[in-house]
């Protein structure tokens, strides 16, 4: 029996190698067509008979099916890494060790970036012949943090300081000139509204290091960061007086649907036409992404960085495993220092068929060696959910796997991996052809409450039709949707809960409730539309209760207050909470 047949998805076939290159070498279009990810659950035979330069040629077609048809499964492609070594020798015995000039300051504040930049030597290829970290040292314990280098002979170490008091460092490094380089200085305690990186807590939430809640209202611009100085800062200018304080971005550009524009710069030397080289990272465009990142972070928003996908046609996402490593190292090295940064390994892991679970679990364990400061890491799938329960994953990144069960898969999701769950892709608010990106406002704003109160978080996107091809989902710019508004009146009434965040609650049936059992209590009946609710409550407490319309934004507190059986009257309108506070 054939493995591949004419019905078989265009996927299946397109994620096996050799399938991959026989499509590739008959109808090489087809895997360079910006639309190939949206044709992947077509049939193979129904795709060759569509596609322009074979569908009138029937012999054509014929051969490359028989071809196909033929195969067999194809053996795990050889992802063994060949690092490049440093060089042992990289300056001559004569250089005095510790002889760079070295800058840094002796003073500076906890949850504060620190950086030591020394301008050393720039022959060869310092970016993989060079190896340089520093032992951070203080009262607490030594802190291994691994050193970048930033072009033009200058090399930087830096370091999120993570507790006030003196510290001392000391660099290592094959070339002597970075090597045995000394210095202390003193962390004040932290400034005034920095609260440090976000952590898990409760096991299905988070908070900041001070112990603050931190409530994830997310958002996504997968290339915002690639759209040219007007654009980018209109976006931040959106996002200043938006809801959002999560932002999933990535670091490499992106060849998808409404994403056929070239970027000004690129993450490697090199160029589209003349090709890229994988071991030489180009500094000026990490400068910019840095630029990016601090900017939202001055917003109070965190960065969700992807750092692979699939939706590529430059080579980025098909670098062998020795360029994937250098590049995982290097940007983990250059951008941990980033308060607000979060690692997600990839959008769409799956999608990703040059890379295997080794690979992912081999780039999580590179994060982890080489961020001090042990920000949050995850993961995101299209239609195979990862091994969430990987002790390196910090919290569930899930994109929806059934067309309408969203948010009530939460639910199953927190019972299962005992993380806190982030559907970050739950559909996007919009008017595309793609059922992923044209569910309305107001149903994005159910999905929000519906995870709200089964305890976990939703994320949101726009791709509206625009005549510029300016989708928020893809670009950023303006955001022209119904539910953001909505959004942010759900995180005023988040804020406002007892615990800073919403724990599920038993007791109904139809309608999921969350909150402080006999003190504090959420229901939300999105579709459903009642005009009266029945309560049985705990007699000798009394409740006062508000009626939340989720859509229109309002609050009504009932005049009178409540205990044991009683009903109260609802406007039988849909996407309408009641809350009920035990009274003082």
């Amino acid at each position: 029996m054939a493995t591949f047949t004419a019905s078989t998805p265009l996927f299946e076939v397109m994620r096996d190698p050799a399938g991959h290159e026989i499509l590739a070498r008959h109808v090489p279009e087809l895997p360079a067509n910006p639309l190939l990810h949206t044709l992947y659950h077509y049939q193979l035979g129904l795709i060759l008979g569509t596609e322009e330069s074979v569908r009138n040629d029937p012999a054509k077609k014929a051969e490359i099916l028989a071809k196909i048809e033929a195969l067999h499964p194809s053996p795990v492609p050889d992802r063994s890494v060949r690092h490049r070594e440093p060089v042992a020798d990289y300056e001559p015995a004569s250089v005095e060790h510790g002889s760079a000039r070295a800058d840094f300051a002796t003073e500076t504040r906890k949850w504060q970036r620190y950086e030591i930049a020394l301008q050393g030597p720039s022959h060869g290829n310092p970016f993989t012949d060079v190896d340089l970290a520093a032992d951070f040292t203080s009262s607490g314990g030594t802190l291994t943090v691994p050193g970048f280098y930033d072009g033009e002979g200058t090399y930087r170490i830096r370091l999120l300081v993570p507790a006030e008091g003196e510290w001392s460092f000391t660099t290592s490094s094959n070339a002597a000139s970075l090597d045995a380089i000394t210095g202390r200085f003193t962390a004040e305690p932290a400034g005034p509204d920095v609260r440090g990186v976000v952590r898990v807590a409760d096991t299905f939430h988070f908070a900041y290091e001070d112990g603050t809640p931190y409530l994830p209202v997310g958002t996504t611009s997968y290339a915002w960061t690639h759209q040219g100085e007007a654009l980018e800062e209109q976006t931040l200018h959106t996002l200043e007086g938006g809801p959002f304080n999560k932002m999933r971005m990535c670091v490499f550009p992106k060849s998808y649907l409404f994403n056929e524009n070239e970027p000004e710069i690129y993450p490697f030397e090199g160029s589209p036409e003349g090709g890229f080289d994988y071991n030489r990272p180009n500094p000026v465009y990490y400068r910019h992404l840095e630029k990016r990142i601090g900017q939202l972070d001055d917003l109070g928003i965190e960065a969700d960085l992807i750092l692979f996908h699939a939706y590529d046609r430059w080579g980025f996402s098909t670098m062998n495993a020795a360029a994937d490593d250098l590049y995982v190292k290097y940007v983990t090295a250059r951008l941990a220092s980033h308060r607000n940064i979060w690692w997600s390994l990839a959008n769409e892991f799956d999608l990703m068929f040059e890379k295997t679970i080794e690979d992912w679990e081999r780039f999580a364990a590179i994060v982890q060696e080489n961020d001090p400061n042990k920000h949050l890491l995850s993961i995101h799938n299209c239609r195979e959910v990862y091994d969430h329960s990987r002790p390196w994953i910090t919290h569930c990144s899930i994109q929806r796997l059934d067309i309408y069960k969203t948010a009530e898969m939460i639910t199953e999701w927190r019972q299962e991996w005992r993380k806190p769950i982030v559907i970050d892709e739950c559909a996007y608010e919009g008017n595309i052809d793609q059922g992923w990106g044209n569910i309305t406002g107001e149903e994005m704003t159910r999905r929000f409450w519906e995870g709200a109160v089964r305890g976990g978080y939703v994320g949101h996107g726009e791709t509206y039709v625009h005549p510029g091809d300016i989708l928020w989902w893809a670009k950023g710019g303006k955001l022209r949707g119904t539910s953001p508004d909505r959004i942010g009146f759900l995180r005023r009434i988040l804020k406002k809960s007892p615990e800073g965040h919403l724990e599920p609650l038993p007791g109904h049936w139809d309608a999921p409730s969350a909150g402080i059992k006999d003190e504090y209590e959420l229901i939300y009946f999105g579709f459903n539309q009642p005009t009266y609710r029945r309560f049985v409550m705990p007699p000798g407490i009394r409740f006062q209760i508000d009626i939340i319309d989720t859509w229109n934004m309002t609050v009504e507190t009932l005049p009178d207050t409540f205990e044991g059986r009683f009903r109260i009257e609802l406007p039988g309108r849909q996407y309408i909470a009641v809350r009920l506070r035990a009274a003082a």
